[in-house]
């Protein structure tokens, strides 16, 4: 059915089962077609899923195997599911779960999937697009009729549910045994564990110095060892928090295993003396329970940068990864060799890690400066204060400070690019201050940029993905975003983040249920509660809002709920409350709250005056459900002409 209305629309598809003839040398033939073809789009259903041995299962491998040939910023796997399979249980290669799937529930075909498929076949398909296997709009879709020149089109391969080897040993055995019971099966989730191949998590190195205050150390070389896996593309490495959620916790590796979904765990310990560092480090197959590799390290500290790299390679080799350029150059790029540098580097990391006030956040800062005095070329200190600044000023500074320390955030991310330029944690330094600066064009670029060079970087999916859906991209950052949770699935952000994105798109249920999926969200309850609001659910928007009133989030939100609940003094003095607390840095969120009341001049002043403050909230502003009301008015469509947003 898919491949039908693909080639009604001019587009050249190779289906195995109608194309090889009589004589063929069909495998042969397959791995040539996969070997050739612009676009692979595998069919996955419970079937496949349930199906652990197949000649599909072959055609998918080559296609993964291809993946790793072909740039990140080029599409080529485009996932189609006929059913409701998860990613999770569908059992497929981890290239195909890098990007966003589409669902054609019992192989249906609308024209908006063609068309996307035809924009994927244009040579002008931008990165941005292509990071979510399917075109979201950016691009006009190439035009095509049942005219066109086959030449003109780049044949598709189409590798079905059942492959021709398959198929002919399988069908009418299939047939003749299946059974209600077997069908209704088919629908069911394989309970197997079958973690990505390649897939590793680092668990935090125990600090064997025999002093608390040296946890810091052990902490921060642990996430800088997870750092160098994860600067090796063939490897998927569960991100920071989600490693770090079993810090302290009697949890057997069984466990953590399967709840990041990993097939491998790396763990150690780190002792520490004054001019040297002693580190064992054991890697442990996680399916089987086997060791698979352990060694121990005995290093002057000024050597650190070099054992990163030899711990990572050697794990690598440990997985039967194929390592692909120069993997030492990537991991040490921005590093230090000074001791004393390092060491405050880690510190600022620390800091970050668990920065909640002013307090911490200058703290973070002061470390990372400390790291650049003692190494004026560390590159990474630079980007970490850049970022740490560019996050604290709006959060926390008052308003004359806030463009001030924008500005210094942004010397050191250009400071630090230009120390080093291929590295990720600049361009996102670089994309986090020209985002809060509202230089959305810039802060694009930079974002693109850190995405092509860690692509599998969840804070980099994380921040990328909601700017992209706060834009009007939403297919394109929910993908990035659901792989920002698949790699760091215990870290609330992630939901949070995937939550922020689904709004963006009005898919307002969903977003609740991402919202819901982790217990520990208790500051999304204001998002919660907006979106019960949206959903037309009063009384349980106001339940999710009340929850923690004083956080301001929860007050505008109680502000809006209130008014529509007929409480207008309680909403009167909640917004009153807020302007007493933050003036006018929370102007953005006044509007959002006048345009709901159906106040449109006063919604309209609190938005001009958002604009002229410079409020990193109008981001939202071309997305945002609560300024629906203020999309027609001409004020409105002035300052979203001034914000320069980036041409879709």
């Amino acid at each position: 059915m898919i491949c039908e209305v693909l080639r009604a629309a001019g587009i050249e598809v190779f289906l195995d089962q109608s194309e090889l003839r009589g004589g063929d040398a069909w495998d042969q033939k397959i791995r040539r077609e996969i070997h050739d073809c612009a676009l692979f789009i595998p069919v996955i259903s419970a079937n496949t899923a349930l199906r652990h041995e197949g000649y599909f299962r072959l055609e998918w491998d080559l296609a993964d195997q291809r993946t790793h040939m072909i740039a990140r910023s080029r599409a080529f796997v485009v996932p189609v599911c006929l059913d409701a399979t998860t990613e999770v249980a569908a059992d497929v290669p981890e290239s195909f779960q890098r990007v966003q799937w589409t669902r054609l529930p019992g192989g249906e075909t609308p024209p908006a999937f063609v068309e996307r498929i035809k924009r994927l076949l244009s040579p002008e398909l931008s990165p941005l697009s292509a990071l979510s296997g399917a075109a979201s709009g950016l691009r006009e879709p190439v035009r095509a009729s049942c005219r066109s020149k086959p030449v003109l089109l780049a044949a598709v391969a189409l590798v079905v549910l059942v492959a021709l080897a398959y198929f002919l040993a399988n069908k009418f055995w299939i047939a003749k045994h299946e059974t209600p019971e077997t069908a209704a099966r088919a629908g069911a989730i394989p309970t197997a564990f079958n973690p990505p191949p390649h897939s590793i998590a680092v668990l935090p190195f125990v600090n064997l110095s025999g002093d608390k205050e040296q946890e810091y150390f052990s902490d921060g070389l642990t996430e800088e060892l997870l750092n160098s896996l994860a600067e090796i593309n063939e490897l998927q490495v569960a991100a920071r928090t989600s490693s770090f959620y079993f810090k302290g916790k009697d949890v057997d590796l069984g466990t953590v295993a399967h709840k990041l979904n990993v097939g491998a765990v790396l763990e150690g310990s780190v002792r520490r003396s004054a001019n040297t560092v002693r580190i064992t480090a054991q890697l442990i197959n996680a399916v089987t329970g086997f060791h698979l590799w352990s060694k121990t390290y005995d290093r002057d500290l000024g050597d650190v940068l070099k054992l990163q790299t030899e711990i990572a390679t050697a794990v690598a080799g440990a997985l039967k990864v194929t390592l692909l350029g120069d993997v030492g150059e990537k991991i040490e790029l921005g590093g230090t060799r000074d001791p004393a540098a390092f060491d405050a580097y880690l510190r600022g990391t620390n800091a970050a890690n668990t920065a909640k006030d002013l307090q911490s956040g200058h703290a973070t800062i002061a470390a990372y400066t400390e790291a650049i005095r003692l190494d004026p070329d560390y590159a990474r200190a630079f980007a970490g204060r850049a970022i740490a600044t560019c996050v604290l000023a709006p959060q926390y500074e008052r308003l004359p400070a806030i463009q001030p320390a924008l500005d210094r955030g942004l010397v050191d991310a250009q400071h630090a690019l230009a120390l080093a330029p291929a590295l990720a944690k600049a361009r996102l330094a670089l994309a986090t201050c020209f985002e809060r600066k509202l230089d959305f064009l810039h802060a694009s670029q930079e974002y693109e940029s850190a995405a092509m060079l860690a692509p599998s970087d969840a804070e980099v999916l994380q921040t990328y993905g909601r700017f992209t859906a706060w834009l009007g991209h939403a297919d394109a950052g929910i993908a990035m975003v659901r792989r920002a949770v698949a790699l760091d699935p215990l870290n609330p952000l992630s939901h949070q983040r995937l939550g922020e994105t689904l709004i963006a798109a009005r898919r307002y249920d969903e977003a609740l249920a991402a919202f819901l999926q982790y217990e520990s969200l208790d500051t999304t309850h204001d998002l919660q509660g907006l979106v019960h609001y949206l959903l037309g659910k009063l009384e349980s928007a106001r339940s999710a809002c009340e929850f923690k009133p004083t956080y301001w989030g929860n007050q505008v939100c109680l502000a809006i709920v209130y008014n529509k609940l007929e409480r207008h003094a309680d909403a009167e003095a909640m917004i009153g409350k807020m302007k007493v607390d933050f003036g006018d840095v929370a102007a953005y969120q006044y509007a959002e709250i006048y345009a709901q009341w159906g106040n449109t001049s006063a919604a309209l002043d609190s938005l001009e005056t958002a604009f002229r403050v410079h409020d990193d909230g109008l981001l939202a502003l071309k997305t945002d459900p609560l300024l629906d009301p203020l999309r027609k008015e001409p004020r409105f469509n002035a300052i979203e002409r001034e914000l320069k947003f980036p041409p879709q």
